[in-house]
């Protein structure tokens, strides 16, 4: 169910905050963190297919330099409940000029709030279009 929790959409919104300035130090340990440890757990990049916690704990090991330096331009979440939330980020990479956008889903566990299912593109124009 859809909800208008103001609370639950603010706890998401910090748990993103604290997200995004891990991905801008590619602070691999905290970026780790911020995804649920389950084979369940889905991460779809510009580039990549991972599946499950651990190819993304490796893929981020790996990763040269870490993410692109990007701007926010857009940030939307929505409470689906009381224990899970999906947020959408649109971004322009700083690189590039490229506009992306983000997906993720998160729930609430014992351990806080944690990454469940994401998704980054890129858009294929850097027109900033709302469609």
């Amino acid at each position: 169910m859809i909800t208008a929790d103001d609370a639950v959409a603010a706890e998401v919104r910090r748990a993103l905050d604290a997200y995004e300035a891990s991905l801008m130090s590619n602070d691999v340990a905290a970026l780790d963190s911020f995804f649920f440890v389950s084979p369940h757990t889905v991460r779809y990049g510009v580039s990549e297919n991972l599946y499950g916690f651990d190819e993304i704990a490796a893929f981020r090991r790996v990763r040269s330099g870490g993410s692109p330096p990007r701007a926010r331009i857009r940030t939307e979440v929505i409470a689906l409940g009381p224990d899970a939330a999906v947020a959408h980020v649109e971004f322009v990479r700083s690189d590039t000029g490229r506009n992306g956008r983000q997906t993720q889903t998160w729930i609430r566990t014992a351990a806080g709030w944690r990454i469940i299912s994401a998704h980054v593109s890129l858009r294929q124009d850097s027109a900033d279009q709302r469609s």
